[in-house]
């Protein structure tokens, strides 16, 4: 429970403030489109933070928090990508043309958080040793 409380909040808090800028926008601006850019964007930062708290199961491994992490990107960020309007979606080769760009993206933010993430962890543990 206390996973779900902290996910709810990694992704509440993104979420209510582009709700608030979108809200301000389209009070101040009255475009629509970008109040709606605006909208599936927090969306999208809602979903990233719920599904963080995966890599902190800890009985779970590398491995399987990994594909788990996929699976619920995948039924949450991929949908929401396709229904914000953001691509056009006129045919079949053009929502795979989404679903390769979801998968590149996530590839490449993966790899560089993992990078990152082993970086500061040898870091952390050279200046353990000291």
């Amino acid at each position: 429970m206390l996973l779900l409380k902290k996910g709810l909040v990694r992704g509440g808090i993104p979420f209510i403030f582009v709700s608030i800028i979108s809200l301000l926008w389209n009070l101040f601006q009255g475009s629509s489109a970008l109040t709606n850019n605006f909208f599936f964007n927090g969306l999208i930062a809602f979903f990233l933070g719920l599904a963080s708290v995966i890599y902190e199961i800890g009985k779970w491994g590398f491995l399987q928090q990994i594909l788990v992490h996929y699976l619920v990107m995948l039924v949450t960020v991929f949908p929401t990508l396709l229904l914000s309007g953001m691509y056009p979606l006129d045919s079949f080769r053009d929502v795979v043309s989404v679903y390769f760009l979801f998968n590149k993206t996530g590839i490449i933010l993966f790899l560089a958080t993992y990078v990152l993430f082993k970086v500061r962890n040898r870091a952390y543990m050279k200046a353990q040793d000291q």
